[in-house]
């Protein structure tokens, strides 16, 4: 996580819940809540015209809409929009996951490109992986919390 309220999350309570929920700067709450009023008001309006302004007949004719509607919206394959978002969210992770930088591939890389069996090679070499790890312990620092809660401050990661 890169937001800073990650501690708060770790220690949400059931009751604190709420409260968390409005730090969070990108949560699908906050993404949906416009929408979620809008159904419940919708729903509501139209249930109480429904139970208490409606005749008999027609309660019967909004039934038989009802059922119209309901008929063609099993049109929509919802198996099919599913499967389709849950690829969206795996591919997402899977390309985050890709995006890792791996110290072992540069590594491989460098001992095979920079030549020399003397002194100043390998010096070379692992310094050039020294700056390698350091450059992935600075990422990995940003986006995780346990890497954080190891390396809080510079004197750490000179350490």
């Amino acid at each position: 996580m890169t937001v800073t309220y990650s501690s708060k999350v770790a220690n949400a309570t059931f009751f604190g819940f709420h409260r968390l929920l409005l730090r969070w700067k990108g949560s699908i709450y906050k993404l949906l809540y416009r929408e979620f009023l809008v159904f419940a008001t919708l729903y509501t309006a139209i249930s109480v015209l429904y139970r208490f302004f409606l005749t008999g007949s027609q309660k019967r004719f909004f039934e038989k809409l009802s059922i119209y509607c309901d008929k063609y919206a099993e049109q929509i394959p919802v198996t099919f929009v599913l499967g389709f978002y849950v690829t969206l969210v795996v591919n997402r992770w899977w390309n985050q996951f890709v995006n890792l930088p791996w110290p072992d591939r540069l590594m491989l890389l460098i001992s095979s490109c920079v030549q020399g069996r003397d002194e100043y090679g390998r010096l070379l070499r692992r310094t050039l992986m020294r700056y390698v790890n350091l450059t992935s312990l600075l990422i990995f620092r940003s986006v995780s919390t346990a890497v954080y809660k190891r390396f809080p401050t510079m004197d750490h990661v000179v350490g």
